[in-house]
């Protein structure tokens, strides 16, 4: 656990690898090369998507802010007053198909083809890599004083450690060339979301097929209401649930509980 925290804090770019190896493991050495990275990709953003490059450039900025929230869900009246997802179309696929970002979309009904049940107004944006998500989230004086490192590295910094695990874990699912899926639940007895599926995986089998909700979990103590409810609701849908914490490996009742860094053996 210890090296995969060092993986999401420094990501998987060479040149902040590099920095990170050959400066005696320094977060910071490597944060300046994230850095320069991220001003590429501003670079990149306003002269290719020249239409729309203000829409794309509001959304990347945000993504921090976005992953931040309890749905993580992309608010666009919150950059755009009023505005409609019609509108940011193309600056969602431009962002998806750059692989600045990984998009993943809530499926309305979890079954064969998550893509025709896709709610297009719905939509999480996580960075494509972890590391880059980190520098763009904190400013430069934050990561300077090591502080910050040394809080997500000892599991003390709660209010974002959430999404960096999200983050990663998303990382994982497009790295193997799946399209991201989630799903909610809104409860209007409760006026809330009753059931909130991180990630939706699928055997993409349409004889029999079986869905593998995924639920992201950054603390050791945790609650599966969600996944408990989701399995009553889909029960014969589901094969096996995974739920990925910093702890170790169980295998319980078709629920497969992992640290993070297992993740990737298994889909």
């Amino acid at each position: 656990m210890h090296l995969f925290k060092e993986y999401m804090l420094v990501g998987g770019m060479p040149q902040a690898v590099v920095a990170f190896a050959e400066n005696g493991r320094d977060f910071v050495a490597a944060d300046i090369e994230k850095r320069d990275i991220l001003n590429l990709y501003r670079d990149d953003i306003k002269k290719a998507a020249k239409r729309y490059n203000s829409k794309v450039s509001a959304l990347f900025e945000n993504i921090p802010a976005y992953l931040s929230t309890h749905e993580k869900k992309i608010v666009l009246s919150e950059i755009d007053p009023g505005a409609t997802f019609d509108r940011y179309d193309d600056p969602l696929f431009w962002l998806d198909d750059s692989m600045i970002c990984n998009l993943c979309y809530k499926c309305n009904d979890p079954h064969i083809g998550f893509a025709l049940n896709k709610n297009d107004s719905a939509v999480k944006c996580y960075m494509g890599d972890t590391g880059l998500l980190v520098s763009l989230a904190f400013n430069e004086n934050e990561i300077m004083d090591q502080q910050l490192y040394k809080l997500i590295m000892n599991d003390k910094l709660s209010l974002n450690e959430g999404m960096i695990y999200e983050n990663a874990i998303s990382q994982i699912i497009a790295s193997k060339g799946k399209r991201l899926y989630f799903y909610t639940r809104y409860s209007e007895e409760k006026h809330r979301n009753d059931i909130e599926i991180d990630f939706l995986l699928s055997n993409e089998s349409k004889m029999n097929f079986k869905v593998f909700p995924v639920e992201v979990k950054s603390s050791k103590n945790y609650s599966a209401t969600s996944l408990d409810r989701f399995k009553e609701l889909y029960e014969k849908r589901i094969d096996m649930s995974y739920i990925i914490h910093p702890k170790n490996l169980v295998a319980d009742h078709q629920i497969i509980k992992m640290p993070p860094y297992m993740f990737s053996m298994v889909i």
